[in-house]
């Protein structure tokens, strides 16, 4: 998969981590910024990613910033963007299963490293069941 990684100064650390793992894991990386650590506003990149992904330029994305929430917020103003914020391997596994949630909101600040690895396995992981998912998804696209 081509993926879509933006972080704010809040999130960047978790998103250098994550690079060199999805790259690992045969994924192609295109990173949206920031790229460092000094503070920065994160709706452009969040937008960015998210427009990428809308755009079919990437087949999905990963936002970061300090809680995840404003990055899944802007993320999910971008038509056909299904951002879940997730805090844990089971939080993960439901925005994949019943959201097929195509952009990944992670806070840094409430997500351990060692959890980190484990919550981008999942989301990479986890097929979308369809069925009465499928319809909600359809009703949500329908605005």
């Amino acid at each position: 998969m081509k993926i879509a990684i933006g972080a704010d100064h809040a999130g960047y650390r978790y998103k250098e981590i994550l690079k060199p793992a999805l790259a690992k894991r045969g994924h192609e990386v295109v990173d949206f910024g920031t790229n460092s650590p000094e503070m920065t506003d994160y709706p452009p990149i969040m937008h960015a990613v998210a427009e990428a992904v809308a755009r079919q330029e990437c087949d999905r994305g990963i936002v970061l910033g300090g809680s995840g929430n404003g990055e899944a917020i802007v993320a999910n103003r971008v038509r056909g963007i299904r951002a879940t914020v997730a805090w844990s391997v089971d939080s993960t596994r439901a925005g994949r299963a019943h959201n097929d949630s195509n952009v990944l909101a992670l806070g840094e600040r409430f997500i351990t490293e060692a959890d980190l690895y484990a919550i981008l396995d999942t989301w990479l992981d986890t097929p979308f069941e369809g069925g009465r998912h499928k319809r909600r998804i359809d009703m949500i696209d329908a605005g």
